[in-house]
């Protein structure tokens, strides 16, 4: 499940992207896939895709899309891919050495889960306005990139749930840091707000708390999203069309590759346009 994106990479947190020629195909096996309009197949966890071929790459990758696999190309596995295949295994594919199979299958989604955070925290890291939380921000970075480095029969006792409340609670700080500097003229909390399909052609939504809101379908175009905080927001088929995303708090390629845009669409400078967006 490549990221289907192109473009200059212009991100610091490299280490934290995808490189689907130093993985083994994992996500292509290790997750499920239930037949959608994002995947036209039913998958079990441990079960190969179909369309992927021996040298772990996918048979059909320019053509995920039309081929009914849009789910595939917004898929990101934050780097874990090849952390999993070249460090915690060292190099054993799960072809060559099938006992590492179900071990492998297991450890990855836990550390999709912690290079997520790493993600987060690293960002965190750079906000000036979160200057004094940058000791704690740091402190738990390194804790996290602990916890990914541990032998791949630890995975399993490890307590990522209470590790992800732990990073989640230092985030909420750090976004209000951040967004106590953007203008403030009204309410702009939309936390986990009900915005499907929501028309906001042009809103001013600077600063907005936008934290796990369902923007499915919303109409964003030409919005003014900087420093709103888009951690965890559902953005599949949202418009973003000329729409200012820089300087936007916690915003994934991810979340990026499910919606739509075009060339007027302003990015982060660590975020790539998707190849699939209008130009």
């Amino acid at each position: 499940m490549p990221d289907n994106v192109q473009g200059p990479d212009r991100s610091d947190r490299a280490v934290l992207r995808a490189d689907c020629a130093s993985c083994f195909g994992l996500c292509c096996v290790a997750l499920t896939l239930t037949r959608s309009a994002d995947f036209a197949i039913d998958k079990d966890a441990g079960e190969p895709c179909g369309n992927l071929q021996e040298d772990f790459r996918c048979g059909i990758h320019t053509e995920l899309r039309t081929r009914g696999f849009p789910g595939c190309t917004v898929y990101d596995c934050f780097g874990a891919g090849q952390k999993v295949s070249r460090e915690t295994f060292d190099g054993q594919d799960w072809r060559g050495a099938p006992r590492t199979a179900r071990q492998m299958f297991q450890v990855f989604p836990v550390m999709r889960q912690l290079h997520e955070l790493l993600w987060y925290l690293t960002e965190a890291l750079s906000l000036e306005p979160a200057r004094p939380l940058h000791g704690e921000i740091r402190r738990t970075l390194e804790e996290t990139e602990r916890l990914t480095r541990v032998p791949a029969d630890a995975f399993s006792d490890l307590d990522v749930a209470g590790h992800r409340d732990t990073v989640a609670e230092l985030l909420l700080r750090t976004s209000q840091l951040v967004r106590a500097t953007a203008p403030r003229r009204k309410k702009r909390d939309r936390r986990g707000a009900d915005l499907m399909g929501a028309r906001l052609k042009d809103a001013d939504l600077r600063g907005a708390d936008l934290r796990g809101a369902y923007l499915i379908a919303a109409d964003l175009t030409g919005a003014d999203l900087r420093l709103a905080d888009l951690i965890g927001a559902d953005f599949r088929d949202a418009d973003l069309s000329g729409a200012d995303l820089t300087g936007s708090l916690f915003l994934t390629q991810a979340q990026l590759n499910a919606a739509k845009g075009d060339a007027a669409t302003k990015l982060p400078p660590s975020l790539r346009r998707p190849a699939h967006w209008g130009r």
